[in-house]
């Protein structure tokens, strides 16, 4: 199965200060066919006004990944954890028993923007845990780099669940394969450009799920970055 979702089936949100986008149901936004894949249950992609953010709110059992495309975004969290993230950093944090954080746009003068990715972890009631760690460009370009796994291999960040997260950056010409073993799914979310994946031509904010498919091929590539989940059945 080879299932795309167009960006115009995303659900969207106008809070004024923050313009945001649902791959999966969310909030005010319900779609019964777009209720998560697999333990992938949200990708939201925010874009935070200059000086706005989330006040602190509470999470458990969750593993939440952020991912920046552009700006800076300030963490604070009940942790201790304060940093400020941008483009190439990747942020993991598994909420587990319990944790309260806050996110806000760090700059005054340009909008954030960034992917919040949440995970269901294939165990509860952890000690709350943070982690982050940065991909330079070069290191995704031309080839799936590894940025999230249950086994932090290649300095990936740690994800408390059987899935593999790659980020990739394809230009003109390139081609990349990815393979999925036996009961395996996958999901690719395109963040931007386009790209064919085994024919099937995916733009900006589109989304493949993949099932009893062996092969991933990548291939037509436009100025593309795009992540792909490598998921439990």
């Amino acid at each position: 199965m080879l299932e795309i979702r167009k960006n115009s089936s995303r659900g969207a949100a106008d809070h004024g200060w923050l313009q945001s986008n649902h791959s999966f149901s969310f909030g005010q936004y319900y779609n019964p066919e777009a209720m998560g894949f697999g333990p992938l249950l949200v990708i939201n992609e925010d874009r935070v006004q200059a000086g706005k953010g989330f006040g602190t709110h509470g999470h458990e059992d969750m593993e939440i990944i952020t991912y920046v495309l552009s700006g800076s975004l300030e963490h604070k969290d009940s942790m201790g954890t304060g940093s400020v993230i941008s483009y190439g950093d990747v942020q993991r944090m598994s909420a587990g028993t319990g944790v309260r954080h806050s996110e806000f746009n760090h700059s005054s003068a340009e909008r954030v923007h960034f992917l919040q990715i949440w995970i269901e972890p294939n165990v509860k009631g952890i000690a709350p845990s943070y982690e982050e760690k940065h991909f330079d460009l070069d290191s995704k370009v031309g080839r799936l780099r590894l940025i999230g796994s249950p086994d932090d291999k290649d300095g990936a960040v740690l994800i408390h669940q059987d899935a593999y997260l790659y980020a990739s950056i394809l230009n003109t010409g390139d081609q990349v394969q990815h393979q999925l073993q036996v009961g395996r799914t996958a999901y690719v979310h395109v963040i931007r450009g386009q790209v064919d994946v085994n024919g099937n031509a995916l733009k900006t904010g589109d989304s493949l799920r993949v099932k009893d498919i062996s092969l991933l091929e990548f291939t037509n590539a436009n100025d593309v970055e795009f992540l792909l989940f490598d998921l439990p059945y």
